[in-house]
């Protein structure tokens, strides 16, 4: 094996789009029939505490198929990409 065959990732899967529009169910069906896991992306449900209007994943949802970077920093905390 050379090194550039010990390096290669998985695919990864991108869905984006404006609120409302199903993302949650589909990332998770997704995720579920490819055995995949769900990273967010979103400014504001990696936030503790900030359950209203964040739409963030119910907990039957997070559990259903494992999430990350939902609930990761308190309010006050810095973050940064």
């Amino acid at each position: 094996m050379n090194t550039d065959e010990q390096h290669i990732l998985p695919p990864a899967i991108v869905i984006c789009g404006p609120t409302g529009i199903g993302k949650t169910a589909f990332a998770i069906a997704l995720a579920e029939q490819f055995n995949g896991e769900i990273v967010g992306a979103d400014s504001m449900q990696l936030y503790r505490h900030m359950d209203i209007g964040t739409a963030k994943p119910t907990p039957g949802e997070q559990a259903a198929v494992r999430h990350h970077m939902v609930d990761v920093v308190d309010p006050d905390g810095h973050f940064d990409a």
